[in-house]
C-alpha cells in the first residue's frame, strides 16, 4: 500500500510539472518567437516557390515601403551633407535600395502581389522632418531615423529569413539582410548614432534634442558591391 502511495504521489507531481510545459513552451512560445505583421486577411496562398504566409506578404511591402523612403532620405543626404561619412551613408542608401527595391518589384510580380507606391504617412512624416532640418542638426537626424528604422527592420528580417516556406521570400530576406546590415555599419561610421535614442519611447513622449555633433570625420566605410 505505501509503495502505492509513493508511485501515485509520483504520478501526480509529473503530470503537474507538464501541464505548465506544453501551455507555456507550445503555442505561447510559437506565438511569442513569430515575426510581428499587419495580417492581410489573404491567409495562406500556395505559389510555385512554396506558401505565402501574411506575414511573408507584409515583409514584402514593408521592403518597399524600405526603399519609397530611403532612397529619397540617401539622395538627400548625398547632397546636403557636409561630412564625408553623411554623404558616404547617402550613397550606401541609394545603392542598396536602388537594387534592393529592383528585386521586390520582381518578387512581387512573380507572386502576384500589390506594392505600395507612395511611402507611409509615418515614413512621410521623417522625410518632411529632414527637409526642414539644417545644418548640424540635420546631420543628426538623419542618422538617428535611418539608424533606428534599420533596426528594427533587421531583427524583421531575421525572422523571416529563419521562418518563410516560400523560395522567393527567402531570397528576398537573404539581399536584404545583406543591405540593411550595410547601412547599418556606415550610419554608425558616421559616429552619430544616439544609441540610448535607439530605444522605443513611450507614445506622447517628445522627442530629446539632438546632441552636440562631434567634429567631422571622414568615413573608412568601403562602397558596398553590387
Amino acid at each position: 500500500m505505501a509503495t502505492g502511495v509513493v508511485i501515485g504521489a509520483l504520478a501526480f507531481t509529473l503530470i503537474a510539472l507538464l501541464i505548465p510545459v506544453q501551455k507555456f513552451g507550445g503555442a505561447n512560445a510559437s506565438a511569442a518567437t513569430a515575426p510581428a505583421a499587419d495580417d492581410d486577411g489573404g491567409g495562406i496562398q500556395s505559389t510555385a516557390f512554396g506558401p505565402l504566409t501574411p506575414q511573408d506578404r507584409d515583409f514584402v511591402r514593408k521592403v518597399r515601403l524600405a526603399g519609397l523612403w530611403e532612397l529619397p532620405a540617401g539622395r538627400q543626404a548625398m547632397q546636403r551633407g557636409t561630412r564625408p561619412a553623411i554623404r558616404t551613408a547617402g550613397m550606401h542608401l541609394v545603392e542598396g535600395h536602388t537594387e534592393l527595391d529592383r528585386r521586390v518589384l520582381e518578387v512581387g510580380q512573380a507572386l502576384g502581389m500589390e506594392l505600395p507606391s507612395q511611402p507611409s504617412a509615418q515614413q512621410q512624416g521623417w522625410l518632411d522632418q529632414l527637409e526642414k532640418a539644417q545644418g548640424p542638426q540635420y546631420e543628426q537626424l538623419f542618422t538617428q531615423l535611418l539608424r533606428r528604422a534599420h533596426g528594427k527592420v533587421f531583427q524583421l528580417v531575421a525572422q523571416i529569413r529563419a521562418q518563410t516556406r516560400n523560395s522567393m521570400v527567402r531570397a528576398l530576406a537573404t539581399d536584404a539582410n545583406t543591405t540593411v546590415l550595410d547601412h547599418i555599419t556606415v550610419l554608425e561610421a558616421s559616429g552619430l548614432v544616439d544609441f540610448d535614442g535607439l530605444a522605443d519611447a513611450p507614445p506622447g513622449t517628445p522627442a530629446a534634442p539632438a546632441p552636440a555633433a562631434p567634429a567631422p570625420a571622414s568615413s573608412t566605410v568601403p562602397r558596398p558591391t553590387k
